[in-house]
């Protein structure tokens, strides 16, 4: 399986789900703060990168794990990414996204707008971490539920999309 894990701009909420997934974060209760802002991709991606998958990782299971910023207009994105995994070989059923957008705040949004659309990276990639701290339950929900349901890998062979992505 390709699991994608998807917001709207793909630097937070996504990042850190794929990172929770891969177990590369893990919180007894909560991870600090600067765990967060080590993470793969976190407040890095740009309005430009929308659109674009990102691999991440391979799960225990041989899924491998991916990150998207989707944007506002959710359905065109989706259906691009499957047609263009169908036309590099792929078979589109075996892609899952994941809305990771569901535990999203207030400091995401607001520290994501600083930090990527004003500039203001100090102060917005800090706010989006404190946010991203403070969702971490959820996403950790959210991670938890998608491995349940599919945690075992099919026939996918993960190398088959990382070597067809320009």
């Amino acid at each position: 399986m390709l699991i994608i894990y998807a917001c709207y701009g793909g630097a937070h909420t996504s990042p850190v789900a794929a990172a929770i997934h891969l177990g590369k974060l893990k919180g007894k209760p909560l991870p600090s703060l600067e765990e967060i802002l080590d993470i793969q991709y976190f407040d890095l991606l740009a309005a430009g990168d929308r659109g674009r998958v990102f691999p991440v990782g391979i799960d225990e299971f041989g899924n491998q794990v991916c990150i998207l910023g989707r944007g506002s207009r959710e359905l065109p994105i989706l259906q691009a990414v499957k047609s263009g995994y169908l036309l590099a070989g792929g078979n589109p059923r075996q892609i899952v996204f994941v809305n990771s957008l569901k535990a999203v705040n207030w400091q995401m949004r607001v520290g994501g707008f600083l930090s990527r659309r004003l500039g203001l990276v100090s102060l917005g990639r800090f706010l989006a971490a404190a946010g991203a701290r403070r969702a971490y339950p959820k996403l950790a929900d959210i991670v938890a539920a998608t491995k349940a349901k599919y945690g075992a890998a099919d026939s996918f062979h993960p190398a088959s999309f990382l070597s067809r992505q320009e």
